[in-house]
């Protein structure tokens, strides 16, 4: 019996590129495989590994006043179904106007990598962590609680090639778990969660002794009115807030006058006061722990990617130094309009403060009333010109008295802008690696950020959420 052989992500790139009758073509090829746990009541519910091959292709074309571009992604893993994509980008690029953002294409650049096979994952990962967390369902049990949550770690492996000569090749491993807690009466709530790589520094009985311990602080009730209170962000709710922040900070918009970066009178901020002294935001793909594609991949062209920059190489961008901003995200052609060097948008992100240190535990010590928020949710953007930001509060807000945390309070609705928190802010801690519990599972999930104590932070109305 014989068996026909994988067609290789290599070998998709380049039938793509072989296929396309456009002037110039890019085909990224995306090779994802995962492995997750999910538990509910104390027991585990799915387990599952998946595999994943998808292909975008970019195609470009010289039509009057310029280059033209179409872009078609979907799943493939053979060549059959690559041929189609080709095909409707190529078509779709015929079609469409000239490309504002058309820029020479990044060319003959190669990764040492680019024969290799595509990195893996399994449930094996897990070999440390599901002993444990059968041992905190056990725990749990005897002590009346209930654990839900989940932990998924996949390796996508992305394959860049084009008809100029690109063979880029990355290797990416991303990691979460979250557990939510709750009594067996169902009345109280508590959630942790964090980011890994490899779950070798995943704790599964101090996820558990985590929840266990918030759900006793929540043992006690204390009604408040909505208000400005002394509020504790721990670093989780800070990369919540922060990536809006990253996220809002295209050079574009911001040139044209449309975001919280833009300059009265026209123009960008860059260079002027944005954050407190000491307060530093940058990216860096070989930041350790957060580890990232260092050159661009992207399949669409928007305010912040141009489909042109694919392959351009990245390094550390500071975004905010000392205070100061110093960087939007910028294409080459949003480079053009606002005469600022070309930094595009990078997939990890760091707060730092120059002074700060120690903990959260630290920073409920030194607070004489006030709150302990442990996560934000549905957040969402209410004024682009200040990024006033508007969400909830969920599973566990801690009132401080004296330096403890003395009970739980109801939950908020709140509203506030992450820049200026970043003025406003009384205290910081060492940065440590974050979790975003908002974007983080889908979306943007290695970021490092400290606490922050906000002597002010603004609790618009009382929400009736959990």
């Amino acid at each position: 019996m014989t068996t026909t052989p994988r067609t290789t992500a290599q070998q998709l790139v380049e039938h793509a590129l072989a296929t396309s009758t456009a002037d110039d073509c890019i085909a990224i090829v995306r090779d994802v495989t995962s492995a997750n746990l999910r538990w509910a009541n104390n027991t585990l519910t799915t387990n599952g590994v998946m595999t994943e091959v998808s292909v975008t292709v970019v195609s470009f074309v010289a039509v009057d006043g310029g280059t033209a571009t179409g872009s078609v992604s979907g799943s493939a893993s053979t060549t059959e179904q690559v041929t189609a994509l080709v095909e409707a980008a190529d078509a779709a690029a015929r079609a469409a106007s000239p490309a504002e953002d058309a820029a020479e294409l990044v060319a003959d650049v190669a990764s040492s990598d680019w024969d290799e096979e595509p990195g893996t994952t399994d449930i094996g990962v897990y070999d440390a962590f599901a002993p444990a967390l059968g041992e905190a369902f056990a725990e749990a049990t005897a002590e009346r609680r209930l654990l839900y949550g989940f932990v998924n770690h996949d390796v996508t492996t992305t394959y860049l090639g084009s008809s100029r000569g690109l063979r880029l090749r990355h290797v990416q491993p991303t990691g979460h778990y979250a557990c939510t807690g709750k009594d067996d009466a169902l009345t109280r709530s508590a959630w942790t969660g964090g980011a890994t790589r490899d779950f070798r520094d995943v704790d599964a009985a101090a996820m558990a002794a985590t929840v266990k311990q918030r759900l006793g602080w929540a043992e006690r009730r204390v009604d408040l009115p909505a208000g400005r209170y002394d509020t504790i962000l721990p670093p989780s709710s800070v990369a919540d807030l922060m990536i809006d922040a990253y996220w809002g900070a295209g050079a574009r918009v911001a040139h044209e006058g449309e975001s919280v970066y833009s300059r009265r009178g026209g123009g960008t901020r860059i260079g002027d006061k944005i954050a407190a002294p000491g307060v530093s935001l940058f990216s860096d793909p070989a930041y350790a722990g957060l580890e990232c594609a260092p050159f661009v991949v992207t399949g669409a062209s928007d305010n912040t990617d141009s489909v042109f920059d694919n392959g351009l190489p990245l390094e550390r961008t500071d975004w905010i130094r000392d205070g100061l901003l110093t960087g939007l995200i910028q294409t080459r052609h949003s480079a053009r309009m606002t005469g600022q060097p070309v930094t595009p948008m990078i997939d990890n992100l760091v707060l730092e403060v120059g002074d700060g240190a120690g903990t959260v535990d630290d920073l409920v010590a030194g607070t004489q009333r006030g709150l302990l928020l442990t996560c934000l949710w549905y957040i969402r953007e209410v004024d682009p010109q200040t990024m006033l930001l508007t969400g909830l509060t969920r599973d566990g807000v801690y009132v401080v008295e004296d330096g403890e945390i003395v009970g739980a309070a109801n939950n908020f609705r709140w509203n506030e802008s992450p820049i200026d928190l970043l003025n406003r802010f009384s205290a910081a801690t060492d940065t440590v690696p974050s979790f975003s519990r908002e974007w983080g599972d889908d979306y943007f999930s290695r970021t490092a950020t400290p606490a922050l104590r906000i002597p002010d932070f603004n609790m618009s109305s009382v929400s009736q959420g959990v």
